[in-house]
């Protein structure tokens, strides 16, 4: 469970015991809005800051692990100059030839698509609060809160100053989540009163994000 920390600074600014919370993220990344709504928005972010750790990793497998790998490919060609294979078959048409279909998937996005509803929104001022990725979802008696931490590193169990960054009440949104999903790949939705919606995914701390499913589902 979140640490007590998270629980504390969460019932001081809701100024109640929340009913259930959840770190969570846009886990599916936020599409490209249209320049002209982007621009009504304040052309605020779209993608979450990076750690600098980000930049030093990239750095090393492009100066370091490229060449290795590239010098390693080279190496096994010239170990074998002029060798081809002479054990092949005649070649194979056909739908045996064909790689299986991949598998495709939900077409469902981020949110409903409709950047001038409550959830298109609330997205394009998503990192315009922090560049964090992730969200705490606060579910209190009267309405849903969304909190963040100003900072771009934080650690979920022990955050404790993040602030209220949007808030709806129970009339203007409904939490939609389902139990006995497979964790790491759990989700939920926020459906808001105008029919849009919103997909969080990335649930953190198990015990949380299994209770907060079990009040939302209930």
């Amino acid at each position: 469970m979140a640490k007590r920390a998270v629980h504390r600074r969460a019932r001081k600014i809701l100024g109640e015991e929340p009913v259930a919370l959840v770190w969570c993220e846009v886990h599916k990344g936020i599409p490209v809005p249209p320049p002209e709504v982007h621009r009504a928005a304040g052309k605020g972010r779209l993608k979450p800051g990076r750690h600098w750790l980000l930049y030093v990793g990239a750095v090393v497998f492009f100066f370091v692990v490229v060449p290795a790998m590239l010098i390693d490919a080279l190496s096994t060609r010239l170990e074998q100059p002029f060798q081809r294979s002479r054990s092949r078959g005649p070649r194979r048409t056909g739908p045996d030839a064909r790689p299986s279909a991949s598998r495709r998937r939900a077409a469902d996005g981020a949110f409903d698509g409709d950047w001038d509803l409550t959830a298109g929104q609330l997205l394009l001022r998503w990192y315009g609060h922090s560049p964090s990725p992730q969200r705490l979802v606060m579910l209190a008696r009267e309405r849903v809160c969304i909190a963040t931490s100003p900072r771009r590193r934080l650690s979920p169990t022990r955050a404790d100053d993040f602030r209220i960054v949007a808030e709806f009440p129970l009339d203007q949104v409904r939490v939609e989540g389902e139990t006995g999903q497979p964790r790491g790949f759990a989700t939920f939705r926020l459906r808001f009163a105008d029919g849009s919606w919103l997909e969080l995914g990335r649930l953190g701390e198990p015990e949380d994000a299994d209770h907060f499913l079990r009040t939302v589902s209930g």
